[in-house]
């Protein structure tokens, strides 16, 4: 008699076909973004409305920037080795 092992092949295949569904949805809506506003940014009037939005979401969302040396603090990273 085998022992019993259990397989998760199926279900790791499957949870990776639908994370990648997921991306590639995202990444669709995002392209559609992306054309619709570059498509805006022609019109003079709706063109700066559009910049002054896309400022606000970057300043407000996680793509604000920070210095790597933050980064590399906050995950516990130090710069001498004897730290690390």
């Amino acid at each position: 008699m085998y022992p019993y092992i259990q397989n998760a092949q199926d279900y790791l295949a499957e949870k990776c076909l639908l994370m990648d569904s997921h991306n590639v949805q995202a990444s669709k809506i995002a392209f559609l973004k992306i054309q619709s506003w570059k498509f805006s940014l022609k019109t003079p009037e709706v063109g700066i409305r559009y910049q002054q939005e896309a400022e606000e979401m970057v300043k407000q969302s996680f793509l604000s920037y920070v210095p790597n040396s933050f980064v590399l603090s906050e995950e516990g990273f130090h710069f001498s080795e004897i730290a690390n």
